[in-house]
């Protein structure tokens, strides 16, 4: 019986499966259409796909998902009705939040307004209870108080709460007992503690990430349990099922659904795992991944061959402040929609067609022009070979389309208006691009762009040409990447504690102490997910701070116990990463410690990419015909390319386009493309 790792990734328009035999180290790839009313109906049918394709008696020992379930509820609205708790005389917290308006076009919008919060004022009850800033319990949790509170909220049938206590993350105490008495009141309610979500300062991101776990929490550990209970009826019983993180590390299906929050990032953050091993292979260390889908487009940064990482961000407006990969995301995908609006100027997105009804091409229903439209019209996308030729693009309907919803509205000829929506979603994708690498200091020319996702390959070339980037790389299987990085992640699970004291005030002992503690938690769970000792590791972390400034540093201690000498390296350690970061140090200047970091891994058998020999095929085998294809103004004839059948050390000069199952790449004149010895297409252009 052969053992299959399987994995899938489930996107807007389409969900990829990759699976891996164990023994052979042969990869089965898949996709299927998405079914957003409930996405695990795809998982299953393209599982069922994928042990039908290997015919013969297969075992699934591990499974892992990046899902967008807990991202679409926050981005829609449709999460659980949640209602809040907060220490009396602090219910102002949430809705005031940094009084700051977010960068970019909202600073010159007038009429802008902040998302409204995901919990109104009538479902935020006080509790008379207080903790002072030492974790001492300054006055007693008032319980006969708190149950007419709770009992308010029953009345309007929540069915999640978050719980958030000023400092209870020195003394979890009253947290704990809100929870015992939310259950008691209201039996099947969910209840998310601020001193397990996130139990560190800045009481308003605490409270907003809280916030956020409770709103996903009923809807994330429905589908979870949902898909378990399917995936146990087609025979995947194994204890290794997995869901990735915003981090780039995976939970088991029991932890994600505990902490939904976690997983708002978790169909990008695959991607990107993907992109930074697969960059170390070939020896690349900068690299910025370009995953471009249906309905979105990710973009990282990658530097010295590492993702940079952030723990703090925004989703759809909103707040939270958790470990992730520092990924940067558009409306920009396949689905895009195009539309004129009331004042005669072309808009393109942010809506998108999805997977129902889909672009106008895909026959059914979709009325509206999208890129997937516009890329077949310019004829970069034939009729025949989407899919590797299992489903049929109907022109004639992307024709009309484009021309009744934009061309003929603006004046414009049928190319012109199909060649104008796809400039205008490539230039917001440089935007994506320049708002991580040269609004940061970064110059674009030291990187190359791995494009990856159903589209991203199609739109690269330009893209990179117009950055002036250092080139494209295209891996093997470019529109499953990101399910094929979900075999190479490891799981994670990280945890803070805040406790704010000056440096040269701390003992080693202390510091030894709070860390054993966090350990121990961390060995502990990894123990119950099934890790034998010898397959977990420890990080450890600081982070520092000068005294008074209001942001920290992030810096590595060692796994060993720490000694008096060690706390004086870590102060040179922060002083030399504040320059890193800012420009500037001073290290005359007190050090504070604002918060402790651990993250346990459990480590999985590491993946690699197969590598392949030349067969001596010549280019033309490879050949498939040719048609004709709008390149900036100019059409021009265009050999098409069966990719898989393009031979090692291959070279050749654009415009091509490159046909495979998951996946078109379009090189486009001007551009050398050569294929390497794991089969990525290495695009370079001629300066």
């Amino acid at each position: 019986m052969a053992r299959y790792r399987v994995t899938v990734d489930t996107g807007g328009t389409f969900s990829d499966f990759v699976a891996l035999n164990e023994e052979t180290g042969k990869l089965s790839i898949a996709k299927l259409p998405s079914t957003p009313d409930d996405p695990s109906r795809a998982i299953i049918a393209g599982i069922e796909e994928l042990i039908a394709t290997a015919g013969e008696s297969t075992e699934i020992g591990y499974f892992c998902h990046g899902t967008t379930v807990g991202t679409n509820a926050l981005l829609e609205g449709k999460g659980a009705k949640t209602g809040l708790l907060v220490t009396e005389g602090f219910r102002g917290i949430y809705p005031v939040g940094e009084q700051a308006r977010p960068y970019g076009a909202a600073i010159f919008d007038v009429m802008y307004d902040k998302p409204a919060p995901l919990i109104p004022q009538s479902l935020t009850g006080e509790v008379k209870e207080r903790v002072d800033f030492r974790g001492n319990v300054v006055q007693a949790l008032d319980e006969a108080a708190l149950r007419k509170t709770v009992r308010l909220l029953a009345a309007e049938n929540v069915g999640s709460v978050a719980v958030c206590l000023l400092f209870s993350f020195l003394h979890p105490a009253h947290d704990a007992r809100v929870r015992e008495i939310v259950r008691e009141e209201i039996p099947e309610c969910d209840v998310s503690l601020s001193c397990e979500v996130l139990p560190q300062i800045r009481e308003y991101y605490r409270l907003s990430t809280t916030v956020i776990n409770a709103y996903l929490q009923p809807i994330l550990s429905h589908y979870i349990a949902e898909l378990d209970r399917r995936l146990e009826r087609v025979g995947v019983a194994t204890r290794q099922k997995y869901i990735m993180q915003s981090n780039g590390g995976m939970a088991t299906f029991a932890a994600a659904a505990r902490r939904a929050v976690t997983t708002v990032l978790s169909g990008p953050a695959g991607g990107v795992t993907a992109g930074v091993l697969a960059g170390r292979m070939i020896g690349l260390a900068n690299i910025i991944t370009f995953d471009m889908g249906g309905t979105s487009c990710d973009v990282a940064l990658v530097k010295d061959g590492g993702p940079l990482l952030s723990s703090r961000g925004q989703i759809a407006g909103r707040d939270l402040a958790l470990p992730m990969l520092d990924i940067n995301t558009v409306s920009a995908g396949g689905g895009t929609i195009a539309t004129v609006d009331r004042f005669g100027m072309l808009q393109v997105g942010p809506a998108s067609a999805g997977a129902v009804p889909g672009p106008a091409c895909y026959g059914r229903g979709g009325e509206m022009p999208t890129i997937t439209d516009c890329n077949l019209v310019l004829g970069y996308l034939g009729e025949d070979g989407f899919l590797g030729g299992r489903m049929h693009l109907q022109a004639s309907k992307a024709r009309a389309a484009i021309m009744s919803k934009v061309a003929r509205p603006l004046g414009l000829d049928l190319i012109d208006a199909a060649e104008g929506i796809v400039r205008i979603i490539d230039v917001k994708m440089q935007e994506a691009i320049k708002a991580i690498s040269t609004m940061r200091g970064h110059d674009l020319r030291d990187f190359m762009l791995f494009a990856f996702g159903g589209a991203g390959p199609l739109h690269a070339g330009r893209i990179c040409d117009e950055l002036g980037m250092a080139g494209v790389i295209v891996p093997l299987y470019p529109g499953v990447f990101s399910a094929i990085g979900l075999l190479m992640s490891d799981v994670k699970h990280g945890y803070i504690r805040s406790k704010l004291a000056p440096l040269t005030e701390v003992a080693p002992e202390e510091v030894n102490h709070i860390f054993d503690q966090m350990t121990a938690q961390a060995l502990a769970e990894l123990r119950g997910d099934g890790f034998a000792p010898d397959r977990i590791r420890v990080e450890r972390g600081l982070d520092m701070r000068y005294a008074g400034q209001g942001y920290e540093v992030a810096v590595p201690c060692p796994a060993e116990p720490l000694r008096p000498s060690d706390l004086k390296e870590l102060r040179m350690g922060f002083d030399q990463r504040h320059l890193s970061a800012f420009g500037h140090m001073a290290p005359e200047e007190p050090v504070e410690i604002v918060s402790y970091r651990v993250r346990g891994l459990g480590l999985l058998p590491s993946i690699e990419m197969p590598k392949f020999s030349p067969t001596g095929a010549a280019l033309a085998d490879a050949r498939r015909g040719s048609r004709r294809v709008r390149f900036d103004g100019a059409e021009l004839d265009c050999p098409i390319y069966q990719r898989d059948q393009i031979d090692v050390g291959a070279n050749f000069a654009g415009p091509a386009i490159l046909e495979q199952l998951d996946c078109t790449t379009v090189v486009r004149p001007g551009q050398n493309a050569r294929v390497d010895e794991w089969k990525n297409l290495i695009v370079t252009q001629e300066r």
